[in-house]
């Protein structure tokens, strides 16, 4: 029976924790404003699709800061600049309006509105000061409703409220501002639930990760930084703590049943990081597949993956299949991603013609197809079911493409519904019918990251280390007080955690 080509496009949903445990607010507004520009609008797009489906990664320091926005219980320094009566505006916040007010990328963001571009070409041209000495209250309240109507996504610009503002274009009162900001969270309630009715009618997969989104190799042992840098500098403690993996897993777990009414199958690791040492207690929670990067694939079996001048993988059938991790507690089923796929998306296609940058990325997919023919003894479709993973964030590249990346996703969404021989599943469906046949010896799996393979992002270098060192000190109190249980005592877990 032929096979057309199994793809996996797995969207990573992620915000590190913004909120000060010490002043109990958000230091930054990247929850709220990628909440209103970057994982509704994804889903909505694929919706329009159903023949293809994908995975989303919702982590869950993310879910819980949207939920405190959806509560209106998150104040950041932005939201409250935004929420400021322009007339109210003392000299500090108007520095800070100036200076952090333009944070986007303009040609895509900032340019396509003629009043937020007027405001950004007086900055460039003639600078803060300037903007400081001569704009008056109504600059100012322009540029505050301006920096959160550019982050709501094109998908919502036909909503009767959005547009009218957008028409607007200038002369801002408080009160848009303040509706604006009822607009944002109107759209963060409804991710979740669009998420949920998605994985419900079996369009989509949602997977999570750990609560805090610890790098679990390092919480397991900061010597696994020397698995792919011998001589990395190492803290001078050594941080050693695997009883805490299980903590992470659990609380990411509970949380996903709570709000999709069902157990989580797959787990991304943070930053892909993976190491011998975890796999037991991802099995034991109950997780069945993983994911991590070609790279780890590469170290593991000791083979670098070539490509031909075209980009494409010289040995396809090693990166293209799931691989079994045998564990005391039961098998892992791991798929690894194809970094220079993942990376066209995330770094290559948004400077390009929506249509070409579609048009490539399906022929890279047709290339593999081709050479994974070609590698059969005879035949000219493919006799065994292969899985190419794209895994990448799925929020931090729209901004570079033209409209958020709407017209590249419909481009090739289209393309890949009418795709004779190419499948988009979900990685649960791919192994339902094609479990792992592959092993890799777990005790084998190489401890790194997707950069590079390594865990060099994380350790190594002296503030880093540092870090670690106090952490170390900080876990060592927990543990020398055994009355200081979660139960007990579940702010200071929060405040480790």
């Amino acid at each position: 029976m032929p096979h057309p080509l199994y793809v996996a496009f797995i969207w990573h949903q992620h915000q590190p924790l913004y909120k000060s445990r010490v002043a109990n607010q958000y230091r930054l507004p990247w929850v709220r404003l990628h909440g209103t520009k970057d994982y509704l609008d994804l889903m909505l797009i694929l919706s329009r699709y159903p023949k293809l489906h994908q995975t989303v990664n919702l982590v869950p320091s993310l879910i819980l800061q949207l939920e405190d926005y959806i509560a209106g219980e998150a104040l950041d320094p932005y939201l409250k600049a935004s929420l400021t009566p322009e007339w109210q505006l003392n000299l500090e916040m108007k520095h800070f309006a100036i200076e952090h007010f333009f944070d986007a990328n303009h040609r895509n963001l900032i340019d396509p509105h003629p009043r937020y571009s007027e405001l950004y070409q007086q900055h460039q041209e003639k600078g803060p000061r300037w903007c400081l000495e001569n704009w008056g209250q109504q600059d100012y309240s322009d540029l505050l409703a301006w920096h959160n109507l550019a982050w709501i996504d094109p998908v919502f610009w036909d909503d009767p409220e959005i547009a009218q503002w957008l028409q607007q274009g200038r002369n801002f009162t408080l009160s848009d501002r303040q509706r604006i900001y009822s607009k944002q969270r109107q759209i963060m309630a409804k991710i979740i639930p669009q998420h949920r009715q998605m994985q419900d009618a079996g369009q989509l997969e949602v997977t999570t990760s750990p609560y805090t989104h610890p790098i679990l190799p390092l919480l397991a042992d900061t010597n696994a930084g020397r698995v792919a840098i011998p001589h990395m500098n190492l803290p001078q403690n050594r941080f050693h703590w695997e009883e805490d993996i299980p903590r992470h897993l659990r609380k990411a777990w509970d949380m996903y049943e709570e709000r999709f009414g069902m157990a989580p199958r797959g787990l991304w690791p943070s930053e892909q990081a993976v190491s011998p040492a975890i796999l037991p207690y991802i099995a034991e929670q109950g997780f069945q597949w993983i994911c991590s990067d070609e790279a780890i694939l590469g170290w593991t079996l000791g083979h670098f993956f070539h490509r031909d001048g075209e980009g494409n993988v010289h040995n396809p059938e090693m990166l293209y299949q799931p691989y079994r991790l045998e564990t005391p507690h039961g098998d892992l089923a791991i798929v690894f991603r194809d970094h220079r796929l993942s990376d066209l998306i995330g770094f290559t296609y948004g400077a390009m013609d929506p249509g070409k940058a579609a048009g490539d990325l399906v022929g890279h997919l047709e290339a593999i197809q081709h050479s994974l023919v070609n590698r059969q003894e005879n035949g000219t479709s493919l006799e065994a079911p292969w899985l190419v993973t794209i895994a990448l964030d799925g929020e931090n590249c729209w901004e570079f493409y033209h409209r958020d990346g709407l017209p590249f996703l419909e481009n090739l969404y289209q393309r890949l519904s009418d795709h004779p021989s190419i499948s988009l599943v979900t990685v649960s469906e791919f192994l339902d019918k094609f479990p792992a046949t592959a092993t890799l010896p777990s005790s084998e799996l190489h401890s790194g990251s997707w950069v590079d393979g390594s865990l060099t992002t994380w350790i190594g270098d002296p503030a880093k280390n540092r870090a670690w060192d106090l952490l170390t000190q900080a876990r060592q109190v927990l543990a020398n007080h055994p009355e200081a249980t979660e139960e007990n005592n579940p702010e200071v877990w929060e405040a480790l955690y």
